[in-house]
């Protein structure tokens, strides 16, 4: 057991150093194939660091290269620049002699001149003392020629002067008024047109006789009656003049009063239709026709008063007023047109910003006078004022009724507001009409009044005598001269003519130029 146990020690020693020896020589193997791989790196690194150094090296070489290139081109650049700024230098410096070259030069002309002005002062000073002396000597020969002193001269001067300032101011005022007219009237148009086209009325013609029919002419003889008795018995009654002539079947009552040739009338229908005609027949029917006469002027001022919208108007104030519904002025009824007039003021000056109320009262009461003038000596404007401030109507409605024919100064604007409003009214086209011999007759007084001014060569009026159109000698009257004669003839007008509305005086001067073909 022993020996197996020896032997299983040695083997194993055996074989331990066996593989010991195995070992080392593998270990001695490994060492020389570690070496071997290490000299192939060494020698493969050492290869590559040399083909790194190369490649290094033609790279800086390269880099060198283009360093040294922008170098260059830099530096010839500046240079290039260098040169050119030089160049502009030497320009500069070249323009500034020749600068400092002009300037010495204009420096000695400046001299040379500087004397010669000197010297040209001192002649002008001898010239101008001299022309001083010829002035003198040419004012003391002017004036033995003349025959005039230097201050008669002078105020020969002044004089000329004066008249050709007034040729000026002339020129000038017509031209401030032209243009003020323009403005005044596209104002004026603006509210009146306003005006007319907010209110329209209808004209009734009257007549200052009234024409009354008959059944057959025997009546005539019934209305006579015996020894004249009927005819003076309704004469008396109603204050009227009855003409009965040869017009077939018809009789004419004439009166100034509208009111008593109503009654007359309304009274003579009457006792035609009825057949007794009689003293005491016509007195009875007289006083009824007066109370219905009476009755219907009451009414028809109440009416106006109402149409108008105004209040407390007193009752004497609207009989009166009533009455205008059987009066007529140029053909125009005066209470259509009385009507229209307060509407016209109303509308006007609710343009201008005034009682609306106020304008329409006035305008109204305008004519009031018109219904008692044939009883009251004066204007109609002054009678009617007076009876307003009678009974009581505001200071301002009087002033206006008083003012709307200029019979007393017009101080404000529902003054004015009354007039424009009247004059619209009146010369509305139809309003209107005149008797034929005094509107001839006013024709001609205008036109003599425009041939008695020197100068004037004809004058014709126009437009039913709204215009008046006046031919002046070229020779005797200048352009300037024809504003003032325009202006004269229009004083004149205003102050010797009765008319209404407003007459235009156009002044015509002509200039001809005559040669003749030989």
């Amino acid at each position: 057991m022993a020996g197996i146990v020896i032997a299983a020690v040695v083997a194993l020693v055996v074989g331990f150093g066996v593989g010991l020896a195995i070992n080392r020589a593998r270990q001695k193997s490994q060492k020389d194939q570690s070496r071997d791989q290490a000299e192939s790196i060494m020698n493969a690194a050492r290869t590559e660091a040399e083909t790194i150094k190369r490649d290094a090296a033609i790279e800086a070489k390269e880099l060198v290269f283009r360093a040294r290139s922008d170098i260059e081109r830099e530096t010839k650049e500046r240079r290039t620049e260098v040169l050119r700024k030089e160049d502009a230098l030497a320009k500069r410096e070249e323009n500034a002699d020749r600068k400092t070259s002009a300037l010495t030069a204009k420096e000695d002309e400046l001299g040379h001149k500087e004397k010669s002005l000197s010297g040209r002062e001192q002649a002008a000073e001898a010239a101008a003392r001299k022309a001083d002396e010829l002035v003198g000597e040419a004012k003391q020969r002017l004036e033995r020629l003349a025959g005039m002193s230097a201050e008669q001269a002078r105020q020969k001067l002044v004089e000329q002067v004066t008249e050709e300032a007034k040729k000026a101011a002339a020129v000038e005022i017509k031209k401030i008024e032209d243009a003020t007219r323009e403005e005044a009237e596209l104002r004026a148009k603006k509210i009146i047109g306003t005006a007319v086209q907010r209110y329209a009325g209808e004209y009734v013609a009257e007549r200052t006789v009234a024409v009354v029919p008959l059944p057959n002419d025997d009546m005539k003889g019934r209305i006579i009656g015996r020894e004249g008795r009927n005819i003076r018995a309704l004469e008396a009654a109603t204050g009227i003049d009855l003409i009965i002539d040869d017009t077939p079947e018809a009789v004419i009552i004439s009166c100034f009063n509208p009111v008593r040739r109503e009654i007359a009338r309304l009274a003579l229908t009457r006792l035609i239709a009825d057949g007794r005609i009689h003293p005491t027949r016509i007195e009875e029917v007289v006083a009824k026709c007066t109370e219905e006469v009476e009755q219907q002027c009451k009414e028809a001022g109440e009416q106006a008063v109402f149409d108008l919208g105004l209040n407390r108007v007193h009752p004497e104030l609207v009989k009166l007023l009533g009455r205008l519904k059987y009066r007529s002025s140029y053909a125009q009824n005066l209470l259509l047109h009385s009507i229209e007039v307060g509407f016209l003021a109303g509308v006007m000056a609710s343009e201008l910003g005034v009682n609306v109320k106020l304008a329409r009262r006035a305008g109204l009461l305008h004519d009031i006078g018109k219904a008692i003038d044939h009883e009251i000596e004066g204007p109609h404007a002054v009678v009617g004022a007076g009876v307003a401030k009678k009974y009581g109507e505001a200071p301002k409605v009087v002033e206006a009724i008083g003012a709307h024919h200029a019979d007393e100064p017009q101080q404000t604007v529902l003054d004015h507001i009354v007039d424009a409003a009247n004059r619209l009214s009146s010369q509305r086209p139809g309003a209107r009409r005149e008797l034929l011999q005094s509107y001839v007759t006013r024709l001609n007084d205008l036109e003599k009044i425009c041939l008695s001014y020197t100068g004037v060569e004809r004058a014709y009026a126009i437009q039913a005598g709204r215009e008046v159109r006046v031919l002046v000698e070229n020779s005797q009257v200048n352009d300037d001269q024809a504003v003032v004669l325009s202006k004269d003839i229009a004083h004149r007008v205003e102050t010797e003519l009765s008319y209404p509305g407003q007459i235009r005086i156009a002044v015509i001067r002509e200039t001809r130029a005559v040669d003749y073909a030989k």
